[in-house]
Parts: structure tokens; sequence; C-alpha cells
């Protein structure tokens, strides 16, 4: 089966990053958090420190999933990854699923047209980057459109998790790790 992977950069917040890959596991995704550094250690926007899984050479050119966490430098950091860059277009253009958070709907999809003509949502201040991109703002916690999922921010990381499961496998599953959260 084909891994999801989540990119961890440099300044990734990590609220969105951390609550993800803890919930997609509880639910079974074979999930890995991808390093673009040259080493496995990333740091986040408020200085945690995680070894990431893999290196970002180690990725499978085809996943079931690409996940981008917000966060500043982070998201900007993503987007300046001719990699990262390189696999997040060649997913979309084979209609295979991304899910982007905060910034990141703006500020890493947007640039490459990954969501023109979709609906989308992103961190408040960061509208203008979807519009440039073509897509519609929604003043929603979490948008899906087609195959997409994008969120606005650090309080909406379990509702996008939550999203991402039901994607991934069924809104059985999604409520049944949110039961297990106590949601």
């Amino acid at each position: 089966m084909k891994k999801t992977y989540l990119f961890l950069a440099d300044g990734f917040e990590e609220v969105e990053a951390l609550a993800t890959v803890d919930l997609l596991r509880r639910a079974g995704v074979e999930v890995e958090t991808v390093s673009i550094n040259k080493t496995l250690a990333v740091r986040g926007a408020h200085g945690i420190e995680v070894a990431a899984d893999t290196m970002l050479a180690d990725c499978e050119p085809e996943a079931r999933m690409l996940i981008c966490p917000g966060g500043m430098p982070g998201a900007s950091n993503l987007a300046a990854n001719a990699r990262v860059c390189e696999l997040l277009s060649a997913q979309h253009e084979r209609g295979g699923k991304i899910a982007a958070i905060c910034a990141a709907p703006a500020v890493v999809l947007a640039p490459l047209g990954i969501i023109d003509g979709y609906d989308a949502t992103c961190y408040p201040g960061f509208e203008e980057g979807l519009a440039a991109g073509g897509a519609r703002h929604k003043n929603q916690r979490v948008v899906v459109d087609r195959d997409v999922i994008t969120a606005n921010g650090p309080s909406s990381a379990i509702p996008f998790a939550l999203s991402i499961i039901e994607a991934l496998d069924s809104q059985a599953k999604a409520d049944e790790v949110a039961a297990g959260l106590l949601l």
C-alpha cells in the first residue's frame, strides 16, 4: 500500500503536524514524517525539535496522500523546496490526495496551481495567496474539495486530521478516533 507523507520543514507549526500524525496513526494510517532538511532533525516554529521518520530523498514517487503543515517560516520553506513542489504537483496531476493547513494552502499549494478552481481555506491574512492561485476562499475551519483538504490553523488540527482519516478510510473510522479523544 502507498504511504502517506507529512512534510516537515524548519519553522513548521507543531500542533498542526504532530496532532495530525498522532490521529492518523491512531486510525491505523501508515504515515511518515518527512524531513526536508539535511538530517532527520527538524525544529518547529516554537522551538520543539523532532526527529522525522524519513528523508525527502527516500520518499516513494507515488503516495496515498501528501500533507503540508503550516507555520512560518515552515510553509515558505516547503514552498522553496523543488522536490516537495515536484511531488505535490505530480500527486495533483494524477488525482492523488493532498492536504494542507494554516499558511500552506496559500503559500505552498496555490503557487503550484493545485487549488486553482477549488474551494479552500487558510490562516487569516493569507487569503490573497489563495485568490492569486485561483482558489475560492471559504471562511471555514476545514474545507474538502475533491482530492484536496485545507484547514485554517492550529485550532483546526483535530478536525483537519479527522477529515483526512475520513478521506483515507471512512467516516466510521474518523468517528472511532474522535470518540477515543472524547470529542
